[in-house]
């Protein structure tokens, strides 16, 4: 995969600080053809038939998919898979 795939993922994940914080800002969603940015991070357990959705990841991980708003709300998983959805307390 290109260079830019990486960049638009938001790097390397072993980074720290402010500089993770601004990488996990400029991701973009995983799914075809949607350049809109990115608001949470699914991952999969086939084992298990579970999807877990939460808060956007810090990156860097191939298994992990990153969605924007409107494709995490419309996430369906196939009859028989259990999602686990975790959600963070918004800032006031």
């Amino acid at each position: 995969m290109g260079e830019g795939w990486g960049a638009r993922r938001g790097g390397d994940a072993g980074a720290a600080g402010a500089d993770s914080v601004e990488a996990m800002r400029e991701r973009l969603c995983s799914k075809v053809g949607c350049a809109r940015e990115a608001v949470s991070t699914l991952t999969y357990d086939y084992g298990d038939q579970m999807a877990v959705l939460g808060p956007l990841g810090f990156g860097g991980d191939p298994h992990a998919h990153d969605l924007c708003a409107i494709h995490t709300d419309r996430l369906s998983m196939p009859k028989g898979w259990v999602v686990v959805r975790h959600e963070t307390l918004a800032q006031r």
